[in-house]
C-alpha cells in the first residue's frame, strides 16, 4: 500500500463536530500539523469529508 502525507492548512474553528472528530482520527489538531497513512478506501471517505481543510500529497 502507498503512504500518503497529510498537512493540515485551515483552523478547524468553526467546523462541524464531524470535521473536528475526522481530524483528530487523521492525527491532525493543529495548523502544519504532518500525518503519514496507508492509503485506502477509509483513508480515501475520511479525506474527503475534509478536504477544505488539508493538503494531501504522495510520501
Amino acid at each position: 500500500m502507498a503512504r500518503v502525507r497529510i498537512t493540515q492548512v485551515r483552523s478547524q474553528i468553526g467546523q462541524s463536530e464531524r470535521h473536528r472528530g475526522t481530524l483528530r482520527a487523521l492525527g491532525l489538531g493543529r495548523i502544519g500539523k504532518v500525518a503519514e497513512q496507508e492509503e485506502g478506501p477509509v483513508l480515501a471517505g475520511m479525506l474527503r469529508k475534509v478536504r477544505h481543510l488539508v493538503k494531501v500529497e504522495e510520501a
